[in-house]
């Protein structure tokens, strides 16, 4: 069901829900770092990614991830600067920042498909914050021969560094430390996903907070969450709150913000862009 109250009730009901909830659960998809001034088309690629464009033929960071590059050393130039820009640069609008002063002072999880580590560099409580798909910032071994993670900002950074002509020294090419076959980013894209001690520790408490606040007043904060991984997010939220006569649904989302008819009466759906709705927000 589309709403089509006006901007500005919508906006008012979603403050008076996020002021009287007793907790907020935030659910943020590819929408929110958007947002945030995370595009990955137009100048922002033209920008950092013009050569490669040129002598590949994509237009965008998206497509460049999918592009089957001949050699390792092309392949660990292009994810370098992508992971350097994507993971280890600010976005350029603090919508991450604008979202944590709304609701620092209550009790709050995030779960997220993002993997661009925004949440907890605008100050989110790690121990809050449960990344389903991964981090930009974690290695894995390729093959996988072992559950485990590594940070690789120091790698990334030289990779980034040291590249030439699009290609990174061939020394440089991470190894997984245990068997040697060629690491991996840390991203769910098939079943050689690593779901380390981490991810398991940060499941484990969203699953817990989410039961423990099963009959409270929940304020179910969806953002920028699309229809490519509903079942992880979106429709999570919406049974929690058909389950709950306490919980409200709030869906923030240029394009898409949709509830079930099932929830009308206790769900805040705005058509718009995320930072500007955030911005509007009173408590």
């Amino acid at each position: 069901m589309k709403f089509t109250q006006d901007f500005s009730a919508q906006i008012d009901k979603l403050s008076e829900a996020l002021r009287n909830a007793e907790a907020v659960v935030v659910g943020a998809g590819a929408g929110l770092s958007a947002a945030a001034g995370f595009t990955y088309s137009g100048e922002r690629f033209e920008r950092y990614f013009s050569d490669f464009g040129e002598k590949y033929g994509f237009r965008d960071m998206y497509s460049g991830g999918f592009y089957p590059f001949e050699t390792p050393e092309e392949f660990w130039a292009y994810w370098s600067r992508y992971i350097l820009i994507n993971r280890y640069t600010d976005p350029p609008k603090p919508v991450y920042q604008e979202l944590f002063n709304l609701i620092k002072d209550k009790d709050y999880f995030v779960i997220t498909t993002n993997v661009d580590h925004c949440f907890q560099k605008a100050g989110f409580d790690k121990k809050r914050l449960f990344y389903t798909q991964g981090d930009y910032g974690l290695f894995q071994c390729s093959v996988p021969c072992h559950e485990k993670t590594y940070d690789n900002e120091e790698a990334v950074r030289r990779m980034a560094a040291e590249q030439k002509d699009m290609k990174i020294p061939g020394e440089l090419i991470p190894r997984c430390p245990v068997c040697g076959k060629p690491m991996a980013m840390n991203l769910r894209a098939d079943d050689k996903f690593v779901q380390d001690g981490g991810w398991y520790g940060s499941c484990g408490r969203y699953e817990r907070f989410i039961e423990a606040h099963r009959h409270s007043r929940v304020l179910y904060l969806e953002l920028g969450v699309g229809y490519n991984t509903p079942s992880i997010i979106k429709y999570p939220f919406m049974r929690l709150v058909a389950q709950n006569k306490r919980a409200v649904y709030a869906c923030i989302n240029y394009g898409e913000a949709v509830c079930p008819a099932q929830i009308e009466e206790r769900s805040v759906c705005i058509n718009a862009d995320i930072a500007e709705a955030l911005g509007k927000i009173r408590l």
